[in-house]
Order: C-alpha cells, then sequence, then structure tokens
C-alpha cells in the first residue's frame, strides 16, 4: 500500500487580478518523502506555500493539506502538524533563542521541553543565550529551522532554508532532512542551490511562469529530455593519441589534445561507448561518467518570467 499523502493539488490556479500566478498545478507529495520545489524567481513558489498555509485561497481547483481543505475552519488544527521556514527569518532581536523558540512554542501550543533539543540540532546550543540580534545570517536561519521543527510537524514547508548557511551547516541540515524523512515527515524544499539537491531528495518539481513543467525523480526527468550524457577520460600523451586514432571519424581529434577527453554520447549509446572503452585495445588512466545535472534539467524546462 502507497504511503499517504501530504499534500494534494489538483488543477490548482491562483489569479492576482490579471496576472495568474499558479496555472493548474498538480501534484502531489507523500509521507517520508523530501520534494525540491525549483523555479526561476517570480515562477509561484512562494504562492504555492501560500495556498499550503492557508494564507490565500485559489482561484480554482483543489488542494489538500493532511487531508484538510485549508480554506475549511478545521485547518486551523491542521496548522499545528505544519512547520513553515519563510525565504526571510525575522525574529525579535532583543529575544535570545531560547527565548525566540519559548515564544513560537506557546503559539502553537506545542511541548517547550524540546526546545533545547531543537536548538542542538540546529547548531545553535552554544549561542542560545545571545540576543538575536547578534546572530549571522546563517544562524538567524538556523534559528528558524528549529522554529519549523516545533512540535514535531507532519509537513514542513522550507522557503530558500540553504541562505547563508556555511558547507558544515548544509551538511547538518540535510542531516536533519534525512532524520525528519525517516520519522515520516513530508518535505518541500524550494531553493536555487540546485547542486546541493540533486542527490538529496527523492523528487523534484520545476515551476515556470506559474506552470508546473514537470515533476519526478532526476532519472525519470533525464528520461523525457534529449540530454546527452558525458565520459571523462584521463590519459597520458602517447594513450590519447592512441584514442584519437581509435576514435577518428566520430569525435572531434580536438578533445583528446590535453589529457582528458571528454566524450558527448547518445543516451542510448551510453553502455555501447562503456564497453569499447574497457576492451583490451584500449588504455586510460581514469573514466568518469557525467550525467545530466539537475542544473542542465532545470535549464530546459525553463525560461524565466512569471510572478512570485
Amino acid at each position: 500500500m502507497s504511503a499517504p499523502y501530504a499534500i494534494t493539488s489538483h488543477e490548482v490556479s491562483k489569479t492576482y487580478r490579471s496576472v495568474n500566478a499558479l496555472d493548474q498545478v498538480s501534484m502531489a507529495v507523500r509521507s517520508g518523502e523530501c520534494v525540491a520545489l525549483v523555479g526561476p524567481n517570480g515562477a509561484g513558489k512562494s504562492t504555492l506555500f501560500k495556498l499550503c498555509l492557508g494564507l490565500v485561497p485559489p482561484s480554482s481547483g483543489a488542494l489538500g493539506i493532511l487531508g484538510c481543505d485549508p480554506q475549511e475552519a478545521r485547518f486551523s488544527d491542521v496548522k499545528r502538524r505544519l512547520g513553515f521556514l519563510p525565504e526571510q527569518a525575522l525574529f525579535q532581536g532583543s529575544l535570545n533563542a531560547h527565548e525566540t523558540l519559548r515564544f513560537f512554542a506557546r503559539l502553537k501550543g506545542a511541548d517547550e521541553t524540546q526546545n533545547s533539543g531543537l536548538l542542538k540540532r540546529v547548531q545553535l546550543s552554544e549561542a542560545a543565550e545571545r540576543r538575536v540580534s547578534t546572530y549571522s545570517k546563517g544562524m538567524r536561519q538556523r534559528l528558524g529551522l528549529a522554529q519549523a521543527l516545533i512540535g514535531t510537524p507532519d509537513l514542513l514547508l522550507l522557503d530558500e532554508p540553504m541562505s547563508g548557511l556555511d558547507p558544515d551547516a548544509r551538511r547538518n541540515f540535510f542531516q536533519i532532512i534525512d532524520e525528519e524523512k525517516a520519522r515520516g515527515a513530508a518535505i518541500i524544499l524550494s531553493s536555487h542551490i540546485l547542486t546541493e539537491l540533486e542527490a538529496r531528495t527523492d523528487r523534484v518539481a520545476i515551476l515556470s511562469q506559474g506552470r508546473l513543467k514537470a515533476h519526478g525523480t532526476i532519472g525519470e526527468l533525464r528520461k523525457g529530455l534529449n540530454l546527452r550524457p558525458q565520459i571523462r577520460l584521463r590519459a597520458d600523451a602517447s594513450q590519447m593519441r592512441k584514442l584519437a586514432k581509435h576514435f577518428a571519424g566520430r569525435f572531434d581529434q580536438s578533445v583528446f589534445m590535453n589529457g582528458a577527453a571528454v566524450l558527448d554520447c547518445a543516451p542510448g549509446a551510453k553502455l555501447d561507448l562503456l564497453r569499447e572503452l574497457m576492451s583490451d585495445t584500449l588504455e586510460f588512466e581514469g573514466l568518469d561518467i557525467i550525467e545530466p545535472s539537475l542544473e542542465q534539467i532545470f535549464a530546459a524546462h525553463t525560461s524565466g518570467g512569471g510572478t512570485r
């Protein structure tokens, strides 16, 4: 039996006057998975978050959040099961981290005894007594994540959560994401840092000009496009000459000049080329397979524009 869905949308649209911020978006997010929501500025990502939080109603279509329409009166109780990190996390600068989480826990009716553990998870324990006004951007972002985790939410909506985070903090962030998925939480993560998302999310939803251009795993999205994988070879000068002779007429000879050749191949020809390279007649020092990246997939599906 498939896991229950935390989010279901069917042809959801949102129009502001004459502008279509979202145009018939249909998608679903299962419990226990992380979906990356990507798109250029103005694609409609923040509008989708507002709809999921019940802040604005859709102009048309059907939206379900943890089994409830966000515009129903009972959604006020369902919202306690949500965690939200906005793109710009703003807090009262005169409060420290403990006081900040206490304030939000009381608003949510959540257990305040979890707050110290949340600050430890986001690596803010040592700065917990400092005023938030002294925090760097990355520290405020980590405090925002701790705030979103209050009450062990069943659905996390994270808008640019890695903004301002250093490499160590980003590693810790994705460790937290893995932990939240393991306990069954659903996560939508919006980010422009595509290289970080490629191996860390289960599926990707690409928005552009308010429309859902693509939705699936990285592998599924690659298959839907005619993007060419590459094979990178490393070899000394004599081996490169041998490779150039072997592939004469099939690859431009200039790619074999500098000790690291990059061979483009058709998606269906990759295995045949690899078998050929692994034959006894060819020699090289190293080989890497470079699949089309999320950035390439993103570029193939988007053209910019829209309204955020």
